[in-house]
């Protein structure tokens, strides 16, 4: 049986606040360092978990610590955030409650690295599998995509979240993940153009100046040096402990696997580089005749620049900074701005433009990691906002966050409350009320739509005549003057007049976590968040893919004089939406609180941890989980806990759990108001009573662990005696056998020995008598062999003596033929030594008077006639030998007879040419029009393919067949034969590639002059006929690969479907016909051949990228197509040798 553990065992301090006692607010901040100083770094309230930052890294997130809170009681191990964790999967998987994870806390408490490790444990105890990984693996890495572009170093965090982020992580049945969508609240978009001293901008800026690699920074015309740009801030450029570099290729690599194309990287980094250059365009003034002042960019430069990153034409964008265009009906009215005003609009630009594309990166993650499956799913929620802020200066925005908070303190409350009660009512207790500040007051006061804060500030910035800061003030002193949480020196209550701590142009708010001083300065501003109109249609005059998304109000066509939505309207509105999100779902909460402000470990600064505990209304919770009932556990767990405190329990009870607690209990004397029996659980009123419990648990437990201790003293003696005891016998036993044994041996030896000696007595005797009998027969056999050898040597004489004289015969007359044919021999040579002189004679004579008759001759041309001669002998040879050495009639044979003189140069490659050209002739004449035709096309091949597609070299010794499948033969394709008009050129199986897997359906390829047809391979029907003019275009890659995509004419009648990507044995044919029969026609356009490894194709509305790499030797030698996101498929090519 397995021995589980309890959050009561071996505790320090409380594990559990709601079992502090005494409760207040010192005894929670010591029991916090107690437990800080042990790095028991998490507690509970209840089923709320602080997470106190400690600095540095802990040995408690290992895989090991994974699986030991994997499917355990969220009490039965210490406080840690994966009881948490566990605690809302396991509710999300098995009981089918959607969940949501709320973590709260300041800048630097840790909320960030919270989020991260609740998913990366669900991510760890969910299933297994290629698809599931995948998913998994895009979920966390959209993680360092949205820190890198929404994060910032500030004086109290290095890696401070600069917005909110909701993510919904949605689970099948099984539980496994199937995807996400994330909701981004409030980016802190003036941190674009203004940090505060000691803070820097967003990390993107740092990281892609630090880790580009020269040729990027080169196209995005940026350099390394941070001082070169006004946006960002010089003291604190470089932070220790943060390699930028690192992160930047960290930030790659995670766009990469979320499913980011190369061109959107591209398109992003672009746009973070207008922003660097927009912030560095600087205006004068200059005066015009009217008298006014208007704006002009000093240097150029930089403007240049920034509209060739983003493909503007400079001359527009300069006079967007320079006038203002305001529309009224049918008039249109053009300013000029001054200096003050073209720096807020360049600002205002700077910051849209960013906030946009932040939005727009949200948005395309969701793109990529959204479920595909149409099914309902499970839902679990992550929220990671900011925590309430109270600053020296606090502005607009920390008036939005603390806004937001209020409204999450109030579903905290409720849904705490909500949880209490139903619990009681599930288990049968009388619900008793409980008191508690209801801030519902303060959120009415802030979102009421007639005369709330953010209703006023709202309608004075859209009411006409001159609105201020001041106005607002002025107003909301006239409306709230009289609400009990709102203070200001100016309101009419007089109470305030004389508070000095109050200025003038501040109001302050009793928020429920404490007094908030908010400066109304900016307020009207940030509200507004205006952008000319001249600078949206600027923006969207851009040749950028990217920009025109951004700004789709800048369409000319589509022209809107309505106001845009206020950003506190905007940011109320999403604050609803989530707050109804959050009541539809099961909450858990994490509360972080940070130690100290020096982010040091083992510093645990109890002023600073006592404001977050109240602002974070810690004590509040630990009440209202006390009002009723401080402890509550199942019946089981707790007899098997205390069962030893009653003899009748121990050490089983064998009735009902229930049964067995009251005896329990009656047995310990525990007053019955302090407990009540729930139909599952029992409840402890006061922690006193548990602690009392656990106190005579431990003496118990000593008692017992004394007892056991003693009787297994015993048990081992006993044990050990008893194995002396059996050894003995055992040891007796087997020496009475061994003697016996050995006792048998003898005997048997002895007996054996006696056999032996007789056995071998009869066996010699026999072998006597069977010996002398043996001697007998062979000296019979010898002397008949003696006798038959006389005979045969006899014989043998007689016929030697008479071979002797036959062969004597023979010698004798074979050298008497010899003798006569060397006589004649000699006579024959005589004879023919006397003709050869006598021919030698004739010939020297005939000689002489052929000599004497043209001695004359000689005399006057000998040397002329000699030349001629020896001319036309060496021609006569040089022709007879080429005759000779003639090389095939092979055109390709490129053999031919050498040279034997220099004078024969010119005719000797004259010569070889004509008869190149002689047997090319030749060749070509035994030609058919199709055999003609197969060459034409294999010529035209070559030119296509030869050096570009590696495929084509194996192609060329297979002759062009066309139809693969005799189609006008086959019985089985005659329906579909019928169904073509036309003469097939071409007939053959392709495979149709699927977008969703990957995977290939075999389909029928027919092309003819006009159109090319894809039908079923089994059925024969048509499932797609298309006219050759719709087809614009071919893409394949230059791998050994058979696919290839087949682009059609956007807005035909055939697109409407997308384009088709397939894949053949017979590519090289296929494209081959295809281009030749497109260039045949005079009446449409020449068919593109595009070869590159990485294109676009058309599925529907959808345009997926297909890339084709070199796959590893697990891959074997075919090729493999992998979806590898909703916009990616990877062909895995095998490498040839």
């Amino acid at each position: 049986m397995e021995v589980k553990t309890s959050l009561l065992d071996n505790m320090i301090g409380v594990g559990d606040m709601v079992l502090l006692e005494p409760l207040s607010e010192d005894s929670f901040l010591e029991n916090l360092r107690n437990r800080f100083d042990h790095n028991e770094i998490y507690t509970y309230i209840g089923s709320v978990v602080i997470s106190v930052n400690p600095y540095r890294s802990l040995p408690i997130f290992t895989p090991e610590k994974v699986e030991e809170y994997r499917n355990r009681n969220f009490y039965e191990l210490s406080p840690h955030i994966y009881a948490l964790a566990d605690e809302a999967y396991r509710s999300l998987r098995d009981q089918d409650k959607d969940q949501c994870i709320l973590i709260t806390g300041e800048s630097g408490a840790g909320k960030t690295e919270a989020s991260k490790l609740v998913m990366s444990y669900v991510a760890a105890v969910c299933g297994k599998g290629q698809e599931v990984n995948k998913v998994k693996e895009q979920l966390l890495q959209s993680n360092p995509v949205l820190e890198a572009f929404g994060n910032a170093k500030t004086v109290r965090n290095d890696n401070s979240s600069r917005f909110g982020k909701y993510m919904d992580i949605e689970f099948d049945f099984k539980g496994d993940p199937l995807g996400g969508v994330i909701s981004n609240y409030l980016l802190e978009k003036s941190r674009v153009v203004k940090q505060p001293r000691g803070e820097r901008n967003f990390h993107i800026f740092y990281q892609l100046l630090s880790g580009a690699s020269e040729d990027t920074l080169k196209k995005l015309k940026l350099g390394r040096d941070f001082s070169k740009y006004n946006y960002l801030s010089l003291d604190s450029a470089t932070v220790n402990g943060l390699d930028d570099a690192a992160n930047f290729r960290t930030v790659r690599n995670a766009m990469q696997i979320v499913g980011f194309m190369e061109d959107e990287v591209q398109s992003v980094l672009e746009l973070v580089a207008a922003v660097l250059k927009l912030g560095n365009i600087e205006f004068k003034p200059e005066s015009r005749c009217n008298g006014f002042d208007e704006s002009r960019v000093k240097d150029k430069n930089d403007l240049k620049e920034m509209c060739e990153l983003l493909g503007i034409e400079q001359s527009v964008l300069e006079r967007a900074f320079s006038y203002r265009t305001v529309e009224a009906k049918m008039e249109k009215v053009s300013t000029t701005l001054n200096v003050a005003q073209a720096y807020y609009a360049r600002d205002a630009l700077a910051k849209n433009l960013y906030s946009r594309l932040f939005s727009w990166l949200v948005t395309r993650i969701n793109e990529s990691i959204k479920a595909q499956a149409k099914t309902r799913h499970k839902v679990m929620g992550v929220l990671d906002i900011y925590g309430f802020e109270i600053f020296e200066d606090n502005s607009f925005e920390q008036f939005i966050i603390n806004y937001c908070n209020e409204k999450l303190q109030q579903i905290f409350i409720e849904l705490t409350l909500r949880e209490e009660q139903e619990e009681y009512v599930r288990e049968g207790i009388e619900w008793t009320n409980i008191e508690y500040f209801n801030n519902a007051i303060i959120c009415d006061l802030i979102e009421n739509n007639q005369n709330g804060i953010l209703a006023m500030l709202d309608e004075e910035c859209l009411r006409p005549g001159t609105v201020t800061d001041d106005t607002f003030l002025d107003k909301l002193n006239t409306v709230c003057a009289e609400h009990q949480h709102f203070e200001s020196r100016l309101s009419k209550n007089s109470k305030f007049l004389t508070d000095h701590s109050l200025p003038h142009s501040c109001f302050r708010i009793q928020h429920y976590a404490g007094k908030v001083l908010y400066r109304v300065e900016g307020f009207v501003d940030k509200n507004n968040d205006l952008l000319y109109r001249d600078l949206s249609q600027a923006m969207y005059k851009a040749n950028h893919s990217l920009i025109k998304q951004l700004f789709p109000e800048g369409n000319p066509a589509k022209v809107n004089l309505k106001r845009p939505p206020t950003a506190g309207f905007q940011f109320k509105a999403s604050v609803g939406t989530l707050m109804r999100n959050l009541q539809t779902k099961n909450p858990n909460y994490i509360r972080c609180i940070k130690p100290n402000d020096k982010k040091a470990a083992h510093i645990f600064t109890e002023s600073l941890v006592r404001h977050q505990v109240r602002y974070l209304g810690l004590m509040e919770n630990v009440r209202v989980r006390r009002a009723g009932y401080a402890f509550r556990q199942p019946y089981e767990p707790c007899l098997e806990r205390y069962k030893m405190l009653c003899k009748q329990t121990w050490p089983h009870w064998r009735g009902p759990a229930r049964e067995g607690v009251e005896v329990l209990m009656a047995d310990l004397q525990v007053p019955a108001e302090e407990l009540s029996y729930g139909r599952s659980k029992i409840f402890i009123r006061n922690p006193r009573t548990l602690f009392f419990l656990e106190e005579r648990r431990r003496q118990c437990l000593q008692d017992l662990a004394t007892l056991i201790q003693k009787i297994y003293r015993g048990w081992k003696c006993r044990t050990q005696f008893l194995l002396l005891k059996k050894s003995q016998v055992v040891v007796a036993a087997w020496y009475r056998r061994f003697a016996q044994q050995k006792k048998y041996q003898k005997i048997k030896s002895a007996t054996i020995m006696v056999q032996s000696f007789t056995r071998g007595w009869k066996a010699r005797k026999l072998l006597r008598e069977l010996k002398y009998q043996k001697r007998c027969e062979e000296a019979v056999t010898t002397i008949a062999a003696f006798w038959h050898g006389t005979q045969a040597r006899m014989e043998l004489r007689r016929l030697k003596q008479e071979a002797r004289n036959k062969h004597a015969v023979t010698v004798i007359w074979a050298y008497w033929q010899g003798t006569k044919a060397r006589r004649e021999l000699k006579r024959l040579k005589e004879e023919a030594r006397r003709k050869h002189a006598v021919a030698v004679i004739w010939a020297f004579w005939q000689g002489l008077k052929v000599r004497r008759e043209y001695r004359k001759f000689f005399r006057a041309n000998a040397g002329r006639k000699i030349y001629d001669f020896t001319i036309q002998r060496i021609m006569q040879k040089y022709f007879l030998g080429l005759k000779k050495n003639m090389p095939s009639m092979s055109p390709i044979d490129k053999n031919w007879p050498a040279r034997p003189y220099l004078f024969l140069d010119g005719a000797h490659r004259e010569l070889r040419r004509i008869f190149h050209h002689w047997r090319c002739k030749k060749y070509r004449s035994q030609f058919t029009e199709e055999k003609k035709a197969v060459y034409e096309e294999k010529l035209e091949a070559s030119e296509i393919f030869k050096d570009k597609k590696a495929l084509y070299p194996s192609s060329v010794s297979q002759p062009f067949k066309g139809d693969y499948l005799e189609i006008s033969k086959n019985p089985k394709y005659q329906k579909l034969h019928s169904a073509v008009d036309e003469k097939v050129l071409l007939a053959d199986v392709v495979n149709k590639i699927n977008r969703a897997n990957g995977k290939g359906a075999a389909r029928i390829f027919l092309l003819t002059k006009n159109s090319f047809v894809l039908a079923d391979q089994k059925t024969g029907q048509v499932k797609a006929s298309v006219p050759l003019p719709d087809l614009t275009s071919v893409s394949v890659s230059t791998q050994s690969d058979g696919f290839f995509a087949l682009k059609l004419k956007e807005g035909s009648a055939s697109a409407a479907k997308g384009d088709f990507l397939l894949s053949s044995e017979h590519l090289i044919e296929i494209i081959t016909k295809l281009h030749r029969t497109g260039g045949t026609s005079a009446d449409r356009e020449q068919l593109n051949i595009d070869i590159s490894d990485e294109f676009l194709v058309q599925f529907k509305q959808d345009k997926v990228c297909v890339k084709f790499i070199q796959g590893g030797p697990k891959n074997g030698n075919s090729v493999s197509c992998k979806r590898k996101n909703n916009r990616l498929l990877e062909v895995s090519v095998p490498t040839t040798a």
